[in-house]
Formats: structure tokens, C-alpha cells, sequence
């Protein structure tokens, strides 16, 4: 199945061209690395996928969705199949883990407390992370932030999951165990981009790759 297809799109962020010849397709249970030099495109990419900047032009298709033609009010249902890893984190520094996904949870519609504890107990654990619910992020090394950062993206089930530079703030060896966890979430159906300028992975981890180069991307 197919879940994005772009056919020589242009994203621009407002008068400024980011990327043309843009066409690509992401398919149910792939991987997928785009490369690139900081400030290629990569991040900007990404977000068209999740309507934070708009296709400019061409044909562009998220889960059966028109991005040129996508109403605001389609956006969320859009936004709720897509799991977001960001390498900065982003969890809120004044809760718990626990409450931290709690919060996503009960902001996606989900009302029932006991479903709501077994399905962070499901993601903790599938992150490996079961036993750090208590700990407030401060509390919790770089490398654990960001295996909550993936269980977060895991709540809702969604089939893709966008992960933007997931390793760029961790020393090698907790970024092989990152890529690897997110190789690991592949095999069980969920497609993963991941956009990342260090070729390491891509030698370790092997898997399809395309690359953000002079405006293009490229195979």
C-alpha cells in the first residue's frame, strides 16, 4: 500500500524555493533515509508530509489525501496516522514520563483511564522503558528522552513515522541503539522516514536512501 506520492513537487517557504523534482514514494512497512548537509531541505520535506508547510506544487499524496487541496478540517485525521520524532525531544520538562503521554492521549480523543494506562504501558515497554513512567525528563538521559520520544510517537498506532535527525543530539553508541530501535518499530508494519547527515547509519542499518542535494532530491 501505498502511504505518500509526490510527483515533481516544489515547497517553498514563502518567497524562498526549498526543493523541486520532488518525487518519491513511501510504501506500508518501509524504511526510508533521506540525507543531506544541514539546511538541504530534509526537515522541510518532512513537514510538508504533515501539512506544517504547504506543497507549492506538483502532485502530492498522504494517505489518499490532496496536500494542495487538504481542508483544515482534515488536517488532524491526517496528522494522527503520522508519529513525530524530533531531536530536540520536545516532551514537557514539567511532567512525568507517564503524564507526558497521558497528555497526548487524552488530546487525541482517548477518555477511558484503564485504556489510557495500558496503552503507555504497551509503548513504554516496547521501548524498553517500562520502568521509567515515575521519572520527570530532566531525570532521564538523552538517550532515554528520545526512546520516550518514540514511544509518544507510538501511542496513536499510526502507520508512518517521521523521525527528523533522531540521533543528532546522542554520542554514537546510543544513536546505533535509536536507529536500531526504529528498525526494529519497521519490522513490525509501521514505515519510518528518517532524515539524518550521518552516513554511519546508512552503512549499519541499511536501507533505501535518497539524498537532499542542490534543491533536488535525489536517488
Amino acid at each position: 500500500m501505498v502511504l505518500i506520492d509526490y510527483e515533481n513537487v516544489e515547497i517553498r517557504k514563502e518567497e524562498n524555493l526549498i526543493l523541486k523534482e520532488v518525487s518519491f514514494r513511501q510504501e506500508e512497512g518501509e524504511f526510508l533515509y533521506i540525507t543531506g548537509i544541514v539546511g538541504s531541505g530534509k526537515s522541510s520535506l518532512l513537514k510538508t508530509i504533515y501539512c506544517e508547510i504547504p506543497v507549492h506544487k506538483g502532485f502530492a499524496q498522504v494517505f489518499g489525501y490532496d496536500m494542495q487541496k487538504i481542508k483544515r478540517l482534515q488536517i488532524p485525521f491526517l496528522r494522527r496516522q503520522v508519529g513525530i520524532v524530533f531531536q530536540d525531544f520536545q516532551l514537557l520538562t514539567d511532567r512525568s514520563v507517564y503524564k507526558n503521554l497521558q497528555f497526548v492521549l487524552k488530546a487525541t480523543g482517548w477518555k477511558d483511564k484503564n485504556s489510557i494506562e495500558s496503552r503507555i504501558n504497551e509503548v513504554l515497554d516496547q521501548v524498553g522503558m517500562e520502568r521509567k513512567g515515575y521519572k520527570f525528563p530532566h531525570e532521564l538521559s538523552g538517550g532515554e528522552q528520545q526512546r520516550i520520544v518514540i514511544a509518544r510517537a507510538l501511542l496513536n498506532s499510526p502507520k508512518l513515522i517521521l523521525a527528523d535527525e533522531p540521533t543528532g543530539n546522542l554520542d554514537p553508541e546510543t544513536g546505533a541503539q535509536i536507529v536500531g530501535l526504529l528498525h526494529k518499530i519497521r519490522e513490525g508494519g509501521t514505515s519510518i522516514i528518517m532524515t539524518t547527515h550521518n552516513y554511519h547509519w546508512v552503512q549499519d542499518f541499511p536501507a533505501k536512501i535518497m539524498k537532499c542535494e542542490d534543491g533536488k532530491l535525489l536517488d
